[in-house]
């Protein structure tokens, strides 16, 4: 088992969402996040003001999945979150030892 993390542009969710329910993909968890990489946060304006946005707001998608769903989930975040401009986000595979339902104690592929 895999664990995909994805930092993503919010308003790419539903592009990201419908890629991945229309692969097959059924459980994913979102979370609001804050951060930032080479964009280095962004200059804005308010009432004549100009502040820096040193944190940019993103979303964190998290997917468990089987090893061999891995490259199909990746290239489908891949092609619903891009823009091509900096900022697009990042993804992240880490392995998963164990996965346990706290419901039913069912395990790893029953568990997902």
């Amino acid at each position: 088992m895999k664990k995909i993390e994805a930092i993503i542009r919010p308003f790419k969710l539903d592009e990201v969402k419908i890629a991945l329910v229309n692969a097959g993909i059924v459980g994913m968890t979102v979370s609001e996040v804050r951060g930032f990489g080479r964009q280095k946060g962004q200059t804005e304006r308010y009432r004549g003001s100009e502040y820096t946005v040193e944190f940019l707001q993103k979303l964190k998608i998290e997917i468990v999945v089987e090893e061999n769903q891995v490259d199909l989930v990746v290239e489908k975040i891949i092609s619903a979150a891009r823009t091509g401009e900096i900022g697009d986000g990042k993804i992240f595979v880490t392995p998963v030892d164990e996965i346990i339902r706290i419901r039913t104690g069912e395990k790893d592929l029953e568990a997902v």
